[in-house]
């Protein structure tokens, strides 16, 4: 990148108002609503192809069983839920 690009940005980052800031907010939107569910359809078709077409069903289902826990950890960070959960195993300890 050249220094005037370089300049340009630096200015857009200080300056106040809708256009004045760089957001990720389109691309976490993008993110969660199209990346997410074909990577989720991908590893559903490995899992298939691999276990499933030798007959080592239970080898499927133990990988699904960590495609899940995965999904519920992407599930939390994605919602924001961590923090409640978070808080409410700090007050079985705290009192």
């Amino acid at each position: 990148m050249t220094t005037t690009t370089m300049d340009l940005l630096a200015q857009a980052t200080q300056q106040p108002g809708p256009g004045g800031s760089i957001q990720t907010s389109n691309l976490q939107t993008w993110i969660q609503s199209n990346l997410l569910p074909l990577l989720l359809l991908v590893v559903a078709i490995l899992l298939l192809w691999l276990g499933g077409g030798r007959g080592d069903n239970a080898g499927v289902m133990r990988r699904l069983g960590g495609v899940i826990v995965a999904l519920a950890i992407v599930g939390l960070a994605v919602s924001g839920a961590g923090v409640n959960i978070g808080k409410w195993i700090a007050q079985l300890f705290t009192g």
